[in-house]
């Protein structure tokens, strides 16, 4: 459920998105007969966007275990590019009972049909964070339960942070401060922060000024105001000014690897950076706090996934079943230990902090994240966005939102 590499085949779920779209028309997804519903055993099919082996080992054994105590079957089959295997599913109106869906990419599904709206059925269906909720909910209903979740907190490399003469006093809580620390670390010679140069990562500062690309229901653009200016500003003034480098500058895949390799002494990332430093960089030593407050307050970003179930399913009732078997506090918790993801209800928060209280900064993090635009056929939007954005040094910010406003405008409005 990683949020990296960060430029994930656009052009391929671009194309994989028209084809849902094209299957939606006469397909039925609209009818309100539906499938016929099926009673007794169920042969689900479940398509999953795993993260490793570890993952997929996961979700099938829960899947057997499921399956087993109910009397059904359940094939989890892990997809080598979920969104492009989505759309040709739809397309040939053969779509999986369950399968993932990326928050980013929910109301392009939902907006055809695709979906079937189950969400409040699943018990305690309120124990999901609210943040989560809002991410899967359109036009009043939550339509599918939210699997785990991933928010951006601030990294520190603590032996380069002690090089640059900072204590645990300087750890910066304000935009101000992490200038100040940054100025700091410059002139001890050493880069002081790396970001990934996408609305994913410098979207945290819009959040944290105020702004967003869309009104919350997802539509209206909201990309070109004072809140959002501010931020880009503030971004570019920190690129510009050599206290914070894209990974593309330091020859780096991703600002993990960067950091990693000890060419920043901060980044901005998800806790899918824990085992990628444990696998590939063990001997760094760091520490993780919250992102830094920006003029309208803390801010952060989620990253989230939900378990969908397809309106076309014949196996609705038990694909609903096999959901509530995922989400459960318990279960949640084995796939956190599995595959390290944070548990998308509420009441496995203590439960995993016990396990895990170096997560701190990212689970509290959901209390005020702000999900993915929740809008569709945004795509192509989006991806002009980011390659803006990677030009933001020495680019105009009022330019970029501009840009950004016209081209949502043109797509809600369409």
């Amino acid at each position: 459920m990683t949020n990296r590499p960060l430029r994930r085949a656009a052009l391929a779920g671009v194309t994989a998105i028209a084809l849902l779209g094209t299957a939606a028309c006469g397909s039925g997804f609209d009818d309100d007969s539906g499938p016929a519903q099926q009673d007794g055993p169920a042969a689900l099919q479940i398509l999953i966007g795993s993260s490793g082996d570890a993952e997929t080992k996961a979700v099938q054994d829960a899947a057997a275990a499921w399956a087993t105590a109910s009397g059904n079957t359940a094939t989890v089959t892990p997809a080598q590019d979920l969104t492009q295997q989505l759309g040709q599913a739809f397309a040939g109106d053969n779509p999986p009972d369950v399968f993932y869906v990326e928050a980013g990419r929910f109301a392009d599904y939902a907006a055809v049909g695709a979906l079937e709206p189950y969400g409040d059925k699943i018990s305690e269906s309120g124990d999901f964070y609210e943040s989560l909720r809002t991410a899967f909910t359109r036009d009043g209903q939550l339509y599918c339960a939210p699997k785990d979740f991933s928010t951006l907190a601030l990294q520190i490399n603590t032996d380069l942070w002690t090089r640059a003469g900072l204590t645990e006093a300087d750890v910066p809580t304000t935009w101000e401060q992490l200038t100040a620390a940054a100025e700091k670390i410059k002139a001890a010679g050493i880069m002081p922060l790396t970001v990934a140069d996408t609305r994913d990562r410098v979207g945290a500062f819009m959040v944290q000024a105020g702004g967003w690309i869309t009104s919350p229901d997802g539509t209206k653009a909201t990309a070109d105001t004072p809140e959002n200016l501010r931020a880009l500003e503030y971004v570019k003034t920190l690129v510009a000014g050599g206290l914070a480098a894209y990974p593309k500058q330091l020859d780096a895949g991703w600002a993990g690897e960067a950091f990693g390799k000890g060419q920043a002494a901060m980044t901005i990332e998800g806790n899918w950076i824990k085992g990628a430093l444990q696998n590939d960089f063990p001997d760094v030593k760091y520490a993780v706090h919250p992102l830094p407050a920006g003029p309208a307050g803390t801010g952060t970003l989620s990253f989230t996934n939900c378990w969908g179930i397809s309106a076309k399913s014949k196996y609705k009732e038990q694909a609903i079943s096999f959901v509530e078997a995922m989400t459960t506090v318990d279960q949640q918790l084995t796939f956190a230990s599995a595959f390290g993801v944070m548990p998308s209800r509420e009441s496995a928060r203590d439960r995993y902090l016990q396990q895990f209280p170096g997560d701190k900064p990212f689970i509290d993090g959901a209390e005020y994240a702000q999900g993915p635009v929740n809008a569709p056929k945004m795509d192509s939007v989006l991806v002009d966005f980011d390659a803006q954005l990677g030009g933001l040094a020495g680019g105009d910010p009022k330019a970029i939102l501009q840009n950004l406003q016209r081209n949502t405008e043109a797509v809600l409005g369409g």
